[in-house]
Order: structure tokens, then sequence, then C-alpha cells
């Protein structure tokens, strides 16, 4: 155990060297769409001590248990909303680009006629935005092992094709879609239209010959309540984008399982008690995009061009804010590999900007991420 606290010790600080070498004002731009949500962060009520102070429950499975016992007979459930914050993969990750120092342009669902004032943290701060359409609403109940989100998606079906083309025009969505160093498509589970956004995207983009060409990020986002042939679909079109960028597909632990399901892939185990390194070499080695990073909540990994790479994360037992906590992860990810930083030391910097949102219920600023860096490697083994 000290001869991998050591190692760690020496990776983190070789990943802070990098950082300081690194200007903190880098020139690199990013376009993100396409979701939006209203987030309510919420405390599910297990005993009310008077009307000013209550215990909360603490586990998923006490959550469950309480509706289970109601089966067939009735139950009130009280909640209580901690804040109410932006929300949706997209603006979660952009907003965490933005706090880095990477120039963002957002499009996506954020408030129709006008921008939700919720956004306004992000909205501020880019360089451009485009709303198509209302933003969805998510009640976030945070629980000490994990959390349970409650979407109203309905107002979602407005992001299409159509109103994208409506809203930025297809000469702006070419020169967005070719200028920028990063693009990312996040939250496809819930973005019914979303294989038709990619589908005529693809369509009218040039082909790109550059020898390094822009990264294309995707997140699924919990593809579990789709069905296998809309996953393959979606998986094959991300394929495609491979002539125009560098496609990076990032998966929490869960969705690997899932995406390893669809694909049909043989593995030593059952999908979900795999190794991580099994299941992350396999689906990279079947789709074979630039790269798949795969995340639990404790390590990530990616397998990148032939290369594996695996860190655990800073770890706390008391996080203040989960939700919005892979985002986090995929922004600091996406940063390092804009720097070109080691795949290693890349994956190492997206678990820093998740370990510090997860404790200061915001990203961090490019100096901030440095110094948080720094904390982790004089603790590592170690909580903090």
């Amino acid at each position: 155990m000290i001869r991998l606290d050591v190692q760690m010790r020496q990776e983190l600080l070789a990943v802070v060297n990098l950082l300081e070498q690194a200007d903190e004002r880098q020139d690199y731009s990013a376009v993100i769409g396409f979701d939006g949500f209203v987030d309510e962060i919420i405390d599910v009520v297990n005993k009310r001590e008077s009307f000013d102070t209550y215990t909360r429950m603490d586990t998923i499975s006490d959550f469950g248990n309480r509706i289970v016992k109601a089966a067939g007979l009735s139950t009130n459930i009280e909640l209580v909303t901690k804040a109410v914050k932006l929300g949706g993969n997209g603006p979660i990750m952009g907003n965490a680009l933005v706090s880095a120092g990477i120039k963002v342009s957002y499009i996506g669902a954020l408030g129709q006629p006008a921008v939700n004032p919720v956004f306004a943290e992000l909205t501020d701060r880019c360089e451009d935005v485009f709303s198509i359409a209302e933003p969805g609403h998510t009640d976030a109940l945070e629980f000490a092992d994990g959390k349970v989100l409650i979407g109203k998606l309905q107002s979602l079906n407005d992001v299409n094709w159509a109103n994208l083309v409506g809203k930025v025009g297809k000469d702006q969505l070419v020169g967005l879609f070719t200028r920028s160093d990063l693009i990312a498509t996040v939250n496809w589970t819930m973005t019914p239209y979303m294989n038709e956004i990619w589908e005529n995207l693809e369509k009218i983009l040039p082909k790109n010959t550059a020898t390094k060409k822009p990264l294309f990020f995707v997140d699924l986002a919990d593809p579990e309540k789709r069905n296998n042939e809309d996953v393959l679909e979606a998986l094959q079109i991300i394929q495609a984008f491979g002539q125009h960028y560098r496609v990076v597909l990032g998966l929490n632990r869960k969705e690997a399982s899932e995406v390893a399901t669809v694909l049909g892939l043989e593995l030593s185990a059952n999908p979900d008690q795999v190794e991580l390194k099994e299941i992350t070499n396999a689906i990279g080695k079947k789709l074979e995009l630039y790269c798949l990073m795969v995340h639990p909540t404790s390590a990530v990994a990616a397998y990148c061009q032939g290369e594996f790479a695996q860190t655990q994360g800073p770890y706390t037992a008391n996080p203040k804010l989960t939700t919005g906590a892979g985002d986090n992860l995929n922004s600091g990810f996406c940063l390092g590999l804009l720097l070109e930083l080691p795949l290693q030391s890349a994956l190492q910097l997206g678990a820093a900007t998740s370990g510090y949102y997860v404790r200061n219920m915001h990203s961090p600023s490019f100096r901030q991420l440095k110094n948080f860096v720094t904390l982790w490697a004089d603790h590592s083994g170690e909580e903090f």
C-alpha cells in the first residue's frame, strides 16, 4: 500500500508540473449541446424533529424500503429542496469547461423565449448562446450511496434538427462544429431526436483531413430505458463522426455494462462483475473510436489508440453535491486531452475536477484545479 501511495503521489505531482507548464488562458474553444435542465437538489426526510430540523434518509435502500412497505397501503414522503441550480449534462459540463478557461458556445434547451435565469452563471461567460427549447426539470434526490434523478422531459422534444437549424442556421452550425477544438453532444438518452441531429449534422460537415482533428465527446447518459436497437444505431452514428473528429465516448460503469450487453461482447463474467480493465478494453476495441472512457464512482479508466490507463479518484465519504460529478469528470478529462496530457494524467485531471466539485459544490478554475491536484498528491491513499 505504501508503494502504491508513493507511486500515486509521483503521478499527481507530474500532473501538477504539466499544469504549471500550461497557460491557464489556453486559447481552446468548445461547442456544447443540446440539453438543459433546472435541477432541484433534494433531501428525502426520514424523521421530522421540528419545524426546522430533520434527519434525512441516508441510502437509496432506505428510500426504496419506505416505498415498498407502502404497497397496498399508502405513505407520505417529504422532500426538502436544498438548492435550485442549472442542470443537464451539457450545461454542467459547459460550466466546468468555461470555469477552467475554455471558450464555450452553448446550444440547447435553456429557455424560450428568454434564457432561464438559473443558467446565467454559464451563459454570462459563454462566447455564444443559442437556446432552442424550454429546459427540462429534474428532482435530484441525493443519498450517501448515490442519487435518484426524477426527470420531466417533455420540453426536450423541441430539441430537434428543424429547431436547431432555425435558431442557429446551417452555415453557423458548420462554422461552430469545424472551428472548435472540442465538440460535446451529451445526454443522448433524454434527447429524443439526438440521432436525427447527429445524422443531419454529419451530412453537412466537410470531411476533415487534418492530422490532429478536433475532439468529439459523447455521453449517452444512462441508456437503460432505450431499446437495444436505438443504442446500436446511436453507436453506429457516433462511429461515423470519426471522419471528422477524434471521437471520445464516456460511460459510467453501469452504462458500460449496458453497452457491453448491447454489443454482445464475450467477457469472462457478467458485465456487471468483470474488472474495469476488461470491460473498458473490450468496448474500446469493439467500437474502434479514438477513446473510450469508463468511470465507476471510485475510479476511472480509458482505452485510447491501443493504450489502457486507469486511476483511482480522490475519495471522500461526505460529498456535498454529487449531481453533476460525472459531467465534471468528463470536462476535466476532455481538458486533459486538449492539453495533450498523457492518458493517465488526463484521467487524473478528470477525477480531480470531479473531486473538487463534490467537495465545493462548484466547478474549479484552472488555478483551483491545479491546487486541488497538489492537495490530492499530499493525501494520496487517504481521505481528505
